[in-house]
């Protein structure tokens, strides 16, 4: 019942209203373009309340936050406005904008709304052909600030042809509150949530692609059932309870769930129906073959298989329907853990060289290897972000397990949880 709460209020944010003249306009950033220099001035405050005050700077650092995470934009630094007269939202001067090597503006406005909310206005312009490009305006309570600039950020990544991720979630495990439970959390780690609660251990949460179904491996009955979890109805539905079920993974348009079964007596990967009906047994042999992850196009399943030698686990790939199987690492005796990108380009992996497991990206075009964890650790189980820029990750880098997130080309190291032991992360796509 907790959870239905959660979500129910979460939407409750008031819708983003656009403004009149908008113009429709989606442009593309390719990887490797040069970072678009943004600018974003403290917002306007249309009161003297001191609440109202702090919801702007609250609102203005999680944008900036969002806006610096992106790697689409490079946010001027703030020494910069200093050269130039401040922000006038009623009658800008873009040429002083220019002036500072700002390719867009953001001007914003917070003001009381009603009933102890307030109200965000938000304006993008191209500063160099003083163009207007989205606005947006959202009604939120103090609880709402963080999504409402979550919202905006998202808008202005969707103009640039990105998928928005700043209003996605992580799911994953953690013991800190004494069992081993589902949690939820914002991109950057922030409002973790538990959404389970029972005295079993649960596992291995995979979201459906509409994120309102989390399938998991569960403890519930005694054994390790697949479930899903539906988080609007609050119900938990068990689909496969013969055997040892794990490693659920949705197909991308959420009408099949893959996983790894033993109810054939060995290892295997099954698909099913997204209700958990219609199970079907994708590979046939003596090895252990585990780990789905479905191509961006749902036709092909990347998996991990010990086919080719008993402890020496390997990446192989398989047509949606179990034929066609490949080999696709070489190079060493031990990778797991394939997470296919949201492009279809590359695979991230989990490779044990010394005792140590570092995350890898092979690039399916290129066949190209590369290195993206770089530590004397254990880090395991990536997932990419939407946009595939970032990814997840569990490591015990710190000395326990924790969550980390990382950049697609090893930057930007950064680590999401803290308390208790936090593993298997799973994020929205």
């Amino acid at each position: 019942m907790k959870m239905k709460t959660f979500f129910s209020a979460a939407l409750c944010l008031g819708a983003a209203i656009g403004f009149s003249g908008q113009q429709e306009v989606v442009l593309t950033i390719r990887e490797g373009m040069p970072a678009i220099p943004f600018a974003l001035p403290e917002f306007a405050v249309r009161s003297a309340v001191p609440e109202t005050r702090e919801a702007a700077r609250e609102i203005h650092q999680v944008l900036n936050d969002n806006l610096r995470y992106s790697r689409i934009f490079q946010l001027l630094p703030r020494s910069y406005y200093a050269y130039i007269r401040p922000l006038n939202p009623d009658k800008i001067d873009f040429k002083e904008w220019e002036s500072i090597q700002a390719a867009l503006l953001l001007a914003g406005e917070v003001s009381e709304g009603e009933d102890g909310t307030f109200v965000f206005d938000a304006k993008l312009y191209d500063v160099r052909s003083e163009r207007f490009i989205i606005g947006k305006r959202y009604q939120a309570d103090k609880s709402q600030l963080r999504l409402a600039a979550h919202r905006m950020a998202d808008e202005i990544m969707k103009v640039y042809g990105e998928k928005p991720i700043f209003t996605t979630k992580i799911s994953f495990i953690s013991n800190r509150d004494g069992n081993e439970e589902i949690y939820i959390m914002d991109y950057d780690g922030s409002n973790q949530t538990r959404i389970t609660f029972n005295l079993s251990q649960d596992y291995m949460p995979a979201w459906s692609p509409d994120q309102r179904v989390i399938a998991h491996t569960t403890y519930r009955r005694n054994n390790a059932d697949l479930n899903l979890l539906y988080l609007y109805e609050g119900k938990s539905v068990p689909i496969s309870t013969r055997g040892t079920n794990y490693a659920a993974a949705f197909s991308p348009d959420g009408k099949r769930i893959a996983f790894c079964s033993t109810m054939d007596g060995n290892a295997e990967i099954y698909i099913a129906d997204a209700s958990g009906a219609n199970i079907r047994r994708l590979t046939f042999n003596s090895a252990v073959d585990t780990a789905p992850s479905w191509s961006p196009t749902g036709r092909e399943i990347a998996f991990t298989s010990d086919r080719a030698g008993v402890g020496s686990p390997q990446i192989y790939i398989m047509d949606a329907e179990g034929a066609n199987v490949r080999r696709v690492s070489f190079g060493g005796n031990y990778h797991d853990s394939p997470a296919w990108s949201p492009a279809g380009d590359r695979l991230a992996y989990v490779s044990r060289v010394d005792r140590v497991f570092d995350i890898y990206i092979l690039n399916l075009r290129t066949n190209q290897i590369m290195k993206i964890t770089e530590s004397n650790a254990i880090n395991e189980s990536p997932s990419w972000s939407p946009d595939g820029r970032h990814l997840v990750f569990s490591s015990n880098l710190s000395g326990t397990i924790q969550i980390y997130s990382i950049d697609y080309d090893g930057a930007n190291l950064r680590r999401l949880t803290s308390a208790g032991t936090n593993k298997l992360p799973n994020w929205t796509n």
